[in-house]
């Protein structure tokens, strides 16, 4: 039986990734005495450098290839936890940044029946509900049950290299971006306002 397979059968790999990544919020890199920075620019960044990482960790051929997935998965949900401290950061909302938030902003788009449970309406807000430290590990073991297919993915792109990377590249690249997209709607950053400051860099 592959690896892939034995991945895909049990979640629990991915699991313990995805509650590594969670185990801490990042110090942002951005804010007070830092050089002025816009969403965008810092979206882009942390695209461009998720998808090399991802692109390059898939090079290697085969059964080697293979031993690169759970890092790569932990290197690229590192990049876009520091991305989204950073983006909580520049709207000087560092302090409201809790792992729920960062459970919910990685993962909402990849396992939103799952990010849904921590949303709550409050008047007219829609908020995100804290989780307890048993709670937070069931949500991520959800989460990790409901990602392990994607490993079969770059199990696959890793029997076909200068292929296989181009794809996992072209997909961190799209993640990242769907990980802004989420973290820019809870913090309410209008695409219109994120625009008019890319477009005074």
């Amino acid at each position: 039986m592959s690896n892939a397979v034995v991945l895909h059968q049990d979640s629990r790999p991915v699991t313990g990734v995805i509650e590594r990544v969670l185990t801490r919020i990042p110090a942002p890199r951005v804010g007070r005495g830092s050089a002025p920075v816009a969403p965008r620019a810092l979206v882009r960044t942390a695209a461009r450098q998720a998808a090399m990482t991802s692109g390059a960790l898939a090079l290697p051929p085969g059964p080697l290839g293979l031993l690169t997935i759970l890092p790569d998965l932990h290197l690229i949900w590192k990049i876009q936890r520091q991305m989204v401290a950073d983006l909580f950061a520049l709207e000087g909302r560092s302090v409201e940044l809790t792992r729920t938030h960062m459970l919910y902003c990685l993962f909402r788009h990849a396992a939103s029946h799952v990010a849904r449970d921590v949303l709550v309406r409050s008047g007219q807000r829609v908020v995100v509900k804290q989780l307890s430290s048993s709670a937070m590990k069931a949500a991520a073991s959800a989460v990790g049950v409901e990602l392990s297919g994607r490993v079969i993915g770059q199990a696959a792109g890793r029997w076909v290299p200068l292929v296989g990377a181009a794809a996992v590249a072209s997909y961190a690249y799209w993640d990242t971006h769907q990980v802004a997209r989420t973290a820019l709607r809870l913090l309410d950053v209008a695409p219109a306002r994120a625009g008019a400051e890319a477009a005074r860099e």
